[in-house]
C-alpha cells in the first residue's frame, strides 16, 4: 500500500507523466526490482545487483554551488569543488526534463538522523526501484501517521541513465553529483553507486548540525552495559565496524552519527557493509545478513542458475557492499541513540609499525590528531608502491565535511571540555616493524587493550609519555605481554625504528600546516616532536 504526501511531485515543480510509486515497503520494491530486471533474488533472500562502471564514489565529479549562501561558509578546495548556480540552473532543467520522460518513478519521504529536534526531511526520487529500498533502508523511516503531511526540506535525484554534459553543466564527465544548498537540492546522475544517496545526507547534515552546536561524525558507537557510550572514529580498514561490533554491548550505528547536548544518535536507520571476504567466523552478525530478505547484495558475485552467491569473489569489485535495516543486529539499539559518550577511540592502521597499539590523549591532542585523520596505506596496494604510505583524511572523513575541518575540530575539543571525555588513540595496523617485515596487530591485543580503555581499569594503569608523539602510553596491563605495548621493543632494529618514527612524525606536521592558523597554541603544541624523533 501507498503513502501518499499531501506536498507532491508538483509542488517542487516537477512535471512528469510517470507512474509515481510513494514510500512502498521492502517486499514491493524488491517485486519492483525484479519486475524491472533490476538484479536477481539470491538463494537465502537477498537481492543482488550490479552497479556497473561505478563500484565505488565518484569524488571528483561532486561539486557545490558557489553562491551567497555558500561563499564564505564551504570549505573550498580539492575536496570541495565549486559549480556556479548558472551551471547547476542548467543541470537542474535537463534533469526535471528527464524526469518529465520516465515511465516510472519512486519517491520514499525519510528522515536523517534519530534525534528529532535534529532530524531533517529528506525525500529521495529514483528512476530504480533497488535505489529507493537501498535509501529507504539507510535513512530513518518515519512512522505512516509522519507521511501524509511531510514536507521534505531537502530533495534528491537520483537517475543513473542521465549524462550529464561537462561544458554545459560544468563538471568533469558524464557522472555529476551536484550540491545546491540555497535550493536545498541534490542532482545525482551517471553513476548507479547507491552510496552517493547515502553520503549526500551525511553531507546536508554536516553542513547543518554545527550552527547548531551538534557533532556531527564519521564513525560509529556502541553502549556498554553500564550506560556508557563509546565513539570510534576511522577510516576504512581501520576496524571500526569490526571493532565496535561487541557482543557484549549495544550498536547505535556503524557509520554516521551526531553528538548533541543529551545523545549520541544515529543519522541512518541501516547499515551499509563491506562484502567482500566476509566470514561467518569473523563477523557472523554482518554475515546472517546475507542470507535474509530485505538486504541489498551490490557487486556481490552470484550463480545465475543456483542463486548462490560468493563473498570471496571479487571479479566485480574490490568494494562489494551489502545495506540492510540495523535492526538485523540482534543487539542493536532500539531507539537509535544512546548518552553522550563517555570514551573515543581513534582507530588507526600505522603500517610504519610505529605507533603504539593504544595511547591515551589529552584533548588537545584529540583534537590533532582529530584533524588529522592518519592511517596508512600498505605496500602493494597500488602498482608501484613498495612502501608504507601515510593517508590524512581530516575529521577522518575529508570528503564529507562541507565547513572548514576548525569547525568539526573545534566543536570536538568543546564537547570533550564540557563531558569529560577519555580520549584514546588504538593502533591496528603493524607491530615489529613496517609493512613486511613486521606483522599485523593481534585483535586478541586490540580488544582487550579496549575493553580496559572501556570499563575503565586502563586508566589506573601506570603511563609513560612517548619522546616522539607526547601522547601517553600504558606501560604494562594484565593479559597484555608488556613488550608489544613499547613500538620501539619490538622493532630488532632500534635506528630503523627512530628513523621511521621520524619520518612518520615529520608527514604529521607537514600535513597539519594547512590548519595551523585556525587552531589554538596548545593545539599546535600537541604536535610532534621533529627534532626529538630526529635524535
Amino acid at each position: 500500500m501507498q503513502a501518499y504526501s499531501s506536498h507532491s511531485l508538483a509542488d517542487q515543480g516537477i512535471v512528469t507523466e510517470a507512474k509515481q510509486f510513494w514510500n512502498l515497503g521492502t517486499a514491493p520494491l524488491v517485486e519492483a526490482a525484479v519486475r524491472n530486471g533490476e538484479g536477481l533474488l539470491a538463494k537465502d533472500g537477498p537481492f543482488v545487483v550490479e552497479t556497473g562502471k561505478h563500484t565505488g564514489r565518484s569524488a571528483s565529479d561532486k561539486f557545490f554551488v558557489k553562491d551567497a549562501e555558500t561563499e564564505d561558509s564551504i570549505w573550498w578546495g580539492k575536496t570541495n569543488v565549486a559549480m556556479t548556480p548558472e551551471q547547476f540552473a542548467a543541470l537542474k532543467a535537463d534533469f526535471f526534463a528527464a524526469l518529465k520522460d520516465k515511465d516510472q518513478l519512486y519517491i520514499a519521504d525519510l528522515f536523517g538522523g534519530s534525534q528529532p529536534e535534529y532530524r531533517v526531511n529528506v525525500r529521495v526520487i529514483n528512476e530504480l526501484a533497488w535505489h529507493n529500498l537501498f535509501i529507504r533502508t539507510l535513512l530513518v523511516r518515519p512512522e505512516a501517521s509522519d507521511l501524509a503531511g511531510f514536507v521534505p526540506e531537502y530533495t534528491i535525484i537520483d537517475l543513473p541513465s542521465f549524462r550529464a554534459d561537462p561544458a554545459r553543466h560544468g563538471c568533469r564527465s558524464e557522472t555529476v553529483i551536484a550540491v545546491n544548498f540555497t535550493e536545498k537540492l541534490i542532482l545525482i546522475g551517471g553513476t548507479a553507486y547507491a552510496g552517493e544517496m547515502k553520503k549526500s545526507v551525511f553531507g546536508i547534515l554536516n553542513y547543518l548540525l554545527p550552527t547548531k552546536g551538534v557533532m556531527p561524525m564519521h564513525c560509529s558507537a556502541n553502549i556498554g552495559p553500564k550506560g556508557d557510550t563509546a565513539v570510534f572514529f576511522g577510516l576504512s580498514g581501520t576496524g571500526k565496524t569490526t571493532l565496535s561490533a561487541d557482543a557484549s554491548r549495544t550498536l547505535i550505528g556503524d557509520d554516521e552519527h551526531g553528538w548533541s547536548d543529551t545523545a549520541v544518535f544515529n543519522f541512518e536507520g541501516g547499515c551499509y557493509a563491506k562484502m567482500i571476504r566476509l566470514s561467518a567466523e569473523a563477523e557472523p552478525e554482518i554475515f546472517a545478513t546475507t542470507k535474509r530478505f530485505g538486504t541489498v547484495l551490490e557487486n556481490v558475485v552470484i550463480d545465475p542458475e543456483t542463486r548462490e552467491i560468493d563473498l570471496d569473489d571479487d571479479r566485480l569489485a574490490e568494494n562489494s557492499r551489502g545495506s540492510y535495516p540495523i535492526d538485523f543486529i540482534p543487539n542493536a539499539s532500539k531507539d537509535n541513540l544512546g548518552p553522550v559518550p563517555q570514551n573515543i577511540i581513534f582507530l588507526t592502521a600505522d603500517a610504519y609499525g610505529v605507533l603504539p597499539p593504544i595511547a591515551r590523549l589529552t584533548p588537545e591532542q584529540a583534537m590533532y590528531h582529530f584533524l588529522s585523520g592518519y592511517t596508512a596505506r600498505v605496500a602493494g596496494t597500488e602498482i608501484g608502491v613498495t612502501e608504507p604510505s601515510a593517508t590524512f583524511s581530516t575529521c577522518f572523513g575529508a570528503p564529507f565535511m562541507p565547513r572548514h575541518p576548525s569547525v568539526y575540530g573545534n566543536l570536538l575539543k568543546e564537547r570533550i571540555n564540557k563531558g569529560g571525555v577519555t580520549c584514546w588513540l588504538v593502533n591496528t595496523g603493524w607491530t615489529g616493524g613496517k609493512y613486511g617485515v613486521g606483522s599485523r596487530m593481534p585483535i586478541k591485543v586490540t580488544r582487550a587493550l579496549l575493553n580496559a580503555a572501556l570499563d575503565g581499569s586502563l586508566n589506573e594503569a601506570e603511563f609513560r609519555t612517548d619522546p616522539t608523539f607526547g601522547f601517553e602510553v600504558p606501560v604494562a596491563v594484565p593479559g597484555v605481554d608488556g613488550q608489544i605495548l613499547d613500538p620501539r621493543a619490538t622493532w630488532s632494529d632500534k635506528a630503523a625504528y627512530d628513523e621511521t618514527a621520524a619520518k612518520l612524525a615529520q608527514q604529521f606536521v607537514e600535513n597539519f600546516s594547512q590548519f595551523a592558523d585556525h587552531v589554538d597554541a596548545s593545539v599546535l603544541d600537541s604536535a610532534p616532536k621533529v627534532a626529538e624523533a630526529a635524535e
